[in-house]
């Protein structure tokens, strides 16, 4: 069996964390980066999230890769060949790249998140499930560069990138984090899933369950700015606001998600303060969602050429499989 490695590349900074918070609170519309969502708290209450009736994705996803999993196959070992490296982005649990290094027949699995303490277990019992795997954690926060160690992948490489997290960045940002993920296949492939456009009535309880499960998850992200920037927010003076912004972009809309004040407020944190009025949001997360077409041209804006997708019977979801140009 082989033994992990653990490589981090990020090592996290309080003061920078606090300085890119308090920054976003000052601004004229004030926002918090979604990062700021997963505390030990808000990962819980994201996988909670996961179970919903309303939230679709995750199953929508996995249906997909059990419905079409010879197919998929098939076209990865096409595009990256049996005995290949699959590079995992935001592996988490690792859940998902598991039931595939079997089928894929891959040789090393680099899972890459955040944090390396929140892999170690994860890569632990993979590696006890696939112990001719080689295994690599990377802890990297790839929303603001996307790159691996030299050496670490030097042939063509599947990246992997589940569960629609591609939504989360507006179609600049998404086509600037296609464009690495291509350099790191090496000449590879990405396997990508991407949520696509439907409507607001389907989309609109995703982000806002009758359980309230999305609420609390959005207002915890105010109990970690209290902690980490020394802030005073009250959850009781904020509630969640979540909605489906068609106007958004030229070809997909968004959903968003916004904390709002229920009064008049103040919020003080050491060395500034920021008055809120009755209605003031702070925005916290937006989840694009694409047509086949528009992601397609993404796709292919960042240096890919042919693409293969496969969606559920109500075309919801897709999973796209995208060979480096």
């Amino acid at each position: 069996m082989h033994e992990t490695r653990f490589i981090q590349l990020h090592v996290p900074d309080a003061a920078q964390l606090a300085a890119e918070a308090v920054q976003g609170l000052q601004a004229s519309q004030a926002h918090a980066s979604p990062k700021f969502f997963y505390d030990p708290l808000g990962s819980r209450l994201f996988d909670a999230i996961t179970q919903l009736d309303e939230y679709y994705p995750t199953r929508t996803e996995a249906a997909i890769l059990s419905a079409h999993a010879a197919a998929i196959t098939d076209a990865v070992h096409g595009a990256v060949g049996a005995g290949a490296t699959m590079i995992d982005l935001g592996a988490g649990s690792c859940e998902k790249a598991a039931r595939l290094l079997g089928p894929f027949q891959l040789e090393r699995y680099v899972a890459v998140d955040i944090s390396i303490d929140f892999l170690r277990q994860a890569l632990v019992q993979l590696q006890r499930q696939h112990p001719a795997v080689q295994t690599v954690g990377v802890g990297l926060d790839f929303s603001s560069r996307l790159a691996l160690p030299a050496g670490l992948v030097e042939s063509p490489a599947l990246v992997f990138y589940p569960g629609s997290s591609i939504g989360n960045f507006a179609p600049p940002a998404a086509v600037q984090l296609l464009r690495q993920a291509r350099d790191i296949s090496a000449g590879g492939a990405l396997l990508i899933g991407v949520d696509l456009l439907k409507p607001a009535a389907v989309l609109e309880p995703a982000y806002d369950d009758a359980l309230g499960v999305t609420a609390a998850f959005n207002l915890n992200l105010l109990r970690h700015l209290n902690r980490l920037v020394g802030s005073n927010f009250d959850l009781r003076q904020w509630q969640h606001v979540a909605f489906f912004n068609a106007d958004a972009d030229v070809s997909a809309g968004r959903v968003e998600m916004h904390l709002q004040a229920r009064q008049a407020l103040s919020v003080q944190w050491p060395g500034g303060e920021r008055h809120f009025a009755a209605g003031e949001r702070i925005h916290t997360e937006n989840a694009y969602k694409w047509t086949r077409p528009h992601f397609e041209a993404l796709l292919h804006e960042a240096g890919f050429g042919r693409v293969q997708t496969w969606t559920d019977p109500q075309g919801w979801f897709a999973v796209m499989l995208a060979q480096a140009a």
